[in-house]
């Protein structure tokens, strides 16, 4: 099928939700693409997170296939090796107690919503079910997580909305604590938030938060779709924080392509999920998480180590240029501010010069793969600084 075939079929039978680049994708490999044309790009949105490893990762999609011959799918009615290994890696690798496998972020988003909620019904009884989440947060497109995001233009058109959320600034700890009263019973953050512009915590901020949390026995629920799986250079970013936060939220990365959402849960919340209170059907599906066990074994100290030292040759090459105001983030998730340009158009610019990356409110956002090649970053980058410079 031509790409000419490919839109018009894509606009005839697929809902109009997304404003997709004029790029029509055939194959890949590692941190490179190419479409119907035999054009290149080089990668630095990793599918907004996803592709952890690349495209077609030879030992990845080797298990995948691997699995998919053996055993597709059996219902969390019975048990499956792939998801109780990938269960065993992320305990023994986080210091958590329990995980609770699901489809996406936003599922398991709601999930952490629902434990905070049901600990401090069965510990306090009702009326203590606000969640604080923090202004500019992304925490999914559900009707729940919708509102649970801290950005006005979110909570639209499909009211009614679920009560029971809060908006506190971030970084700003008195107008956290003017939010905080006995009707809370969870607060919900990103260390970075990835589509509300990149922006990250401060950890003088974040620790105090934990304090809060301990002290008044609520949930401190950390969003670490975006930023977790070595995303920022530690397993979870929760790590570069010095935090342990009670529940810890996981998809995007974790997968390497595939949909997985988890739940982690520390001692106290592990046990506030009863048989009946939550589930899903896919979630813990054997090829899902035999691609995820691949993840969690390039999670190591070397790869982390290759994410650090990668983010600041992107920094260092950027930091000259006279379009770029400023970069936020850690490790490969960075938010570049521009003095004169849009980042809209910047995007669309480094597409048709063979480059693909995000946006983030007015920011160019970089997502590339962890295991992208210094000859690959380096190509990306000529063209993203090429794109800046001409006038």
């Amino acid at each position: 099928m031509n790409p000419i075939d490919l839109k018009q079929k894509d606009k005839q039978y697929i809902a109009n939700t997304y404003g997709r680049f004029d790029l029509c994708i055939e194959k890949g490999a590692n941190a490179t693409c190419k479409d119907y044309q035999d054009k290149f790009y080089i990668d630095f949105t990793s599918g907004i997170g996803v592709n952890s490893l690349g495209f077609s990762n030879q030992k990845w999609y080797t298990a995948v296939a691997k699995q998919a011959e053996n055993l597709n799918h059996v219902s969390n009615l019975y048990y499956s090796e792939p998801c109780i290994t990938l269960a065993e890696k992320l305990i023994n690798r986080t210091g958590f107690s329990k995980v609770f496998f699901g489809n996406s972020g936003a599922e398991a988003n709601e999930g952490a919503i629902k434990i905070a909620r049901k600990y401090s019904y069965d510990k306090y009884g009702s009326g203590r079910s606000t969640i604080i989440t923090l202004v500019n947060s992304f925490h999914g497109r559900t009707i729940a997580t919708l509102e649970a995001t801290g950005q006005e233009h979110f909570h639209q058109y499909f009211f009614p909305f679920t009560e029971g959320f809060r908006y506190a600034k971030a970084n700003d700890l008195t107008d956290l604590q003017e939010k905080l009263d006995g009707s809370v019973c969870g607060i919900m953050c990103e260390l970075i938030q990835g589509e509300g512009g990149v922006n990250p915590m401060e950890k003088d901020y974040i620790k105090a938060v934990e304090k809060l949390c301990k002290q008044n026995d609520i949930a401190f629920i950390v969003d670490e779709v975006q930023t977790g799986m070595g995303r920022t250079g530690s397993l979870l970013c929760c790590e570069q924080y010095d935090i342990h936060p009670n529940i810890v939220t996981l998809a995007k990365g974790l997968g390497g392509g595939l949909p997985i959402g988890a739940i982690l849960m520390d001692e106290a919340y592990s046990s506030v999920l009863k048989p009946g209170d939550h589930g899903s059907t896919f979630g813990g599906n054997p090829i899902v998480c035999a691609g995820a066990n691949v993840v969690m074994d390039y999670m190591t100290d070397s790869l982390f180590q290759q994410v650090k030292e990668k983010g600041h040759l992107i920094r260092k090459s950027l930091q000259d240029i006279p379009e770029v105001v400023g970069i936020t983030g850690m490790g490969l998730m960075l938010g570049i501010s521009l003095k004169n340009k849009k980042a809209g158009e910047v995007a669309v610019e480094c597409m048709q010069n063979g480059l693909m990356v995000l946006t983030a409110k007015e920011k160019i956002r970089l997502l590339p793969p962890l295991t992208i090649t210094e000859s690959e970053l380096e190509q990306g980058l000529e063209i993203l600084i090429k794109v800046l410079t001409v006038s």
